[in-house]
């Protein structure tokens, strides 16, 4: 099944690049209006670093009668707030509201973080309801890290995430791109897009290991309140543990050092 139900585990050697939350709501123009300063001061003291970028839009789709045509939409400023280990970035537009990080540790860790900001963006710019909640994992496989340079990522990678490099007439080295792409509904209103396959993290412009790269996105869309929030995030993290574990092999799990935890 895949999402049958697994044991969390804490790993001595993760393979997670970044994790991310983003809850989306109807634009607010007052954000793009004038920077951000009464958010700043409330979350200032666990993101002190700050800055702000311009995004262009990609152009809209406008239809007159029989006809379509794209217009360029107005750039949105995207307001950054970064902790002071650089590890943990807030991001504020018009439309959403996200958290990332680089040092994710274990999702109770995540919540309590995403906690304050979330709830101090309520109280000073009163988003009607969110409209989408996302939630998503990106883990990248290193063997080289793990000590297991002579594995074949059908060793260590379940056959549905591998595609034609778990066949054994396949030369692994031989094969130039082999990828999996999911978007699929799930139980309750929610939604998985997944990616799977070996790749360069970042482009390989820093590092030319070839990862096995595991990412998961999950989300829920409609008109959500605030008190809905923590139950919709909760249940994505559980659609995550399973999934990740019910991608890996057991001699993948044993190398990553694995510690139970509680649920």
């Amino acid at each position: 099944m895949l999402f049958a139900q697994y044991e969390r585990y804490q790993y001595a050697r993760p393979p997670l690049v970044e994790v991310i939350c983003q809850l989306r709501f109807p634009t607010i123009l007052a954000i793009g209006a004038q920077e951000p300063a009464a958010f700043q001061e409330a979350v200032r003291r666990d993101f002190p670093q700050y800055a702000a970028r311009q995004e262009q839009l990609p152009p809209k789709v406008v239809r007159k009668g029989n006809t379509a045509s794209l217009e360029a939409q107005k750039p949105i400023t995207n307001y950054n707030f970064i902790s002071q280990d650089g590890r943990w970035k807030l991001n504020l537009t018009q439309n959403f509201i996200a958290l990332s990080t680089v040092g994710y540790q274990r999702w109770e860790d995540f919540a309590t973080r995403l906690d304050q900001p979330l709830a101090q963006f309520i109280q000073i710019y009163q988003p009607a309801y969110f409209e989408r909640i996302g939630l998503r994992y990106v883990n990248a496989v290193s063997r080289q890290r793990l000590g297991l340079e002579g594995q074949l990522w059908d060793d260590l990678i379940q056959s549905q995430y591998i595609g034609i490099l778990g066949e054994p007439d396949v030369e692994e080295s031989e094969i130039a791109k082999c990828s999996l792409e999911v978007d699929t509904p799930l139980v309750g209103g929610y939604r998985m897009k997944l990616r799977t396959g070996p790749g360069l993290v970042g482009g390989g412009k820093t590092d030319k290991e070839v990862k096995f790269v595991l990412d998961a996105d999950f989300s829920t869309a409609g008109k959500m309140t605030a008190e809905a929030v923590p139950e919709k995030l909760e249940r994505m993290h559980r659609f995550a543990v399973c999934f990740f574990q019910g991608a890996i092999t057991k001699e993948l799990h044993e190398a990553m050092g694995p510690t139970p935890m509680a649920d």
